[in-house]
């Protein structure tokens, strides 16, 4: 991988090309984002480059520690990771992700990454955490029929059968039942990136990706390309 971005999701509008053709895209505001750290197979045990996306208030950053938040002082100041962002000359980020490049080494702490990393015509891979729903049901959850509207029935939006009475007297794991939808990591691959606007860094992708307004989005080059 070579290119790889953190954004968010602005909404979705419509752009017309020279030969006036519609097409819909989903805005999205991709960095700038800073490096923090250089993870190297020396040290880490893997090669990455750690960036940091978003400005975050320096007196609210928790400190993390051995996968447990501790406290920090009465004013709620986590020294630690303040003092990661230091350590690599940035301000402090509300989010932090990993990027194996292959390229690794040509980064380094504090260098940024703009949505000019990317070109019209790219392809990418857009993971986020899509809309919650709630509690839905099996019509609308995965898509199950519904029963006769009319003519005295009493069936009409439950889910039916779910498995025979003597054999085998059970229901098989993985059947679609009722349950909460959606707020899950989803990830919508080989879109098409249609203009990059480096000035304000959107990019403007074709077509819809997960996730509600201002979500947090992680862009990728795409693992499949379309023959």
């Amino acid at each position: 991988m070579k290119k790889a971005i953190l954004a968010t999701k602005v909404g979705m509008t419509q752009i017309f090309n020279e030969d006036g053709v519609l097409t819909p895209v989903t805005v999205l505001q991709a960095g700038p984002c800073q490096v923090t750290q250089i993870k190297t197979v020396e040290n880490d045990g893997y090669s990455a480059v750690q960036v940091g996306f978003v400005d975050k208030k320096e007196r609210i950053v928790t400190k993390d520690k051995g996968g447990k938040k501790e406290i920090a002082h009465r004013h709620g100041v986590g020294k630690a990771m303040q003092g990661h962002f230091k350590k690599a000359g940035v301000s402090t980020k509300r989010f932090v992700r990993e990027f194996k490049f292959e390229n690794a080494d040509e980064y380094e702490p504090g260098k940024e990454i703009k949505a000019d990393i990317f070109e019209t015509g790219d392809h990418i891979d857009a993971t986020a955490i899509s809309k919650g729903k709630g509690f839905q049901g099996a019509i609308k959850r995965y898509g199950q029929h519904r029963g006769p509207m009319k003519h005295g029935s009493k069936f009409h939006r439950h889910q039916g059968s779910n498995g025979a009475c003597s054999s085998p007297s059970r229901v098989f794991k993985g059947k679609g039942m009722p349950g909460h939808m959606g707020c899950v990591k989803v990830t919508v691959q080989n879109l098409e990136v249609v203009r990059v606007d480096a000035e304000k860094n959107l990019l403007l992708v074709k077509g819809s990706v997960p996730g509600a307004k201002k979500a947090l989005v992680t862009i990728k080059e795409t693992v499949k390309v379309n023959a």
